[in-house]
């Protein structure tokens, strides 16, 4: 069988945004490297960070002047139309706030000219998700396509919205199939509610796509039911999870710990994360509870936690670093993720390497690979508390969780995920 050439569309990538989407997009990467010839174009690189086999194309280090040049002035109508209705606030992954006039400005500007041969290079930022994302969107789409022109490619393989109108343009131009993996989506960041500019690129990007690739069951569901995407071209593959150097530390505490790690927003689930703290400690009232991670309701729920009286046993740790998350993990007696919509949930299968027992929404993705774990509807505050007060209890359940979970890693590798995306590759690009 002929050995693919695939072309992969990102928006971030170690070491310069180590947010979850480009951990994702590194693990993937560096496995796919060794079952096809891949080439990734992504906003930034560092020049420096090199992956194996892997060719890493970031428009920060190119000349975008010349590029410019060749450049034609066109823009996607249909996503033009789609933005021009929306005045919500962006919020590409939660923890950004802008204003409805800066919005506004933006989306002016996506209707008219933001490629110029005399520019900066406007990917030399620290910030990709910054106040002005559409027009670096728009302008990431241009600059990827042209770049995208003189390369010999079978397959288009794209990452999140941020990255859709640059894999719809590349299609067009070079109509090659195009594949969306679909990391997280408006509904789970929203709500189900929502119907945003972000909702309709998302909408025309799957329906374009020849397939889709949700990282969860779950995920792919929602594309289904709540984007009217056929279920014929939706196809899950799992998150892998990157092994790490366990160690468990000793505690300057007594109590036993409980740990909630990730962003603080709504999708999260921080305040129900609260109200189980509370209902725990009315029954067990020695334990401690860690929130690890920043967002846009930190501060009303450090605010609520003093209100309830349980400030002196719910810690805020704020953001925490790679290293110090695997201190705190070290430390951790339970793990509770109670995630209004999570896509997968990395940090579950995280925690599970170090031997965590594992309490967990069923609304997410990870409650699909993770067996050895107790799960319960976000909303049940009940039995996530039951959940836990049974754990702090019963010492053979959960060294018995602890062990199915072990098992369970197994079969979440990176290696195992890239088996199944070459596969589709080959399913949209057959080769003889």
């Amino acid at each position: 069988m002929k050995r693919l050439k695939v072309l992969m569309v990102g928006w971030e990538f170690p070491p310069v945004i180590n947010g979850g989407l480009g951990v994702a997009c590194l693990g993937l990467s560096k496995a796919l490297a060794s079952f096809v010839d891949l080439s990734i174009i992504l906003p930034k690189t560092d020049p420096n960070f090199l992956v194996t086999d892997v060719n890493l194309i970031g428009l920060n280090n190119l000349d975008l002047a010349t590029l410019a040049e060749s450049i034609s002035q066109s823009y996607y109508t249909n996503i033009s139309k789609s933005v021009s209705k929306a005045e919500v606030a962006l919020n590409p992954y939660p923890g950004s706030d802008q204003s409805s006039s800066s919005i506004l400005e933006q989306k002016n500007k996506l209707n008219s000219n933001t490629i110029s041969s005399g520019t900066s290079n406007p990917f030399q930022v620290d910030d990709l998700y910054g106040n002005d994302i559409l027009l670096r969107i728009n302008q990431f789409a241009d600059y990827a396509a042209e770049v995208a022109s003189t390369m010999d490619f079978d397959v288009i393989h794209c990452h999140d919205w941020m990255t859709f109108p640059a894999g719809i343009r590349i299609k067009e131009q070079s109509k090659k199939p195009l594949i969306t993996h679909i990391h997280s989506l408006e509904y789970d960041r929203a709500g189900p509610e929502s119907k945003s500019w972000v909702f309709d690129i998302e909408k025309e990007a799957m329906s374009i796509a020849d397939l889709v690739i949700p990282v969860s069951n779950y995920t792919g569901s929602i594309a289904q039911d709540h984007y009217q995407i056929s279920p014929s071209k939706i196809f899950s593959v799992h998150n892998g999870v990157d092994l790490v150097e366990v160690y468990k530390e000793r505690k300057d505490f007594p109590e036993k710990l409980v740990l909630f790690l990730g962003r603080v927003t709504g999708q999260k689930g921080p305040q129900f994360f609260l109200d189980i703290a509370s209902k725990v400690l009315q029954h067990s009232p020695h334990v401690r509870f860690v929130m690890a991670g920043t967002g846009d309701q930190l501060r009303d729920l450090i605010e609520n936690g003093a209100y309830k009286n349980i400030g002196t046993k719910f810690h805020f740790t704020g953001f925490l670093t790679k290293e110090k998350v695997h201190k705190l993990l070290s430390m951790t007696d339970i793990y509770c993720m109670p995630s209004v919509s999570e896509p997968f949930g990395l940090s579950a299968l995280e925690a599970a390497q170090f031997g965590i027992p594992c309490v967990i929404s069923k609304q997410s993705g990870v409650s699909e690979v993770l067996f050895g774990a107790l799960k319960a509807d976000f909303w049940d505050i009940d039995k996530m508390a039951s959940h836990i007060i049974t754990l702090l209890q019963n010492n053979s359940l959960k060294d018995a969780l602890v062990k199915d979970a072990f098992n369970d890693l197994k079969s979440c590798t990176w290696e195992k995920a890239a088996e199944k995306v070459n596969a589709l590759y080959n399913k949209v690009s057959p080769t003889l």
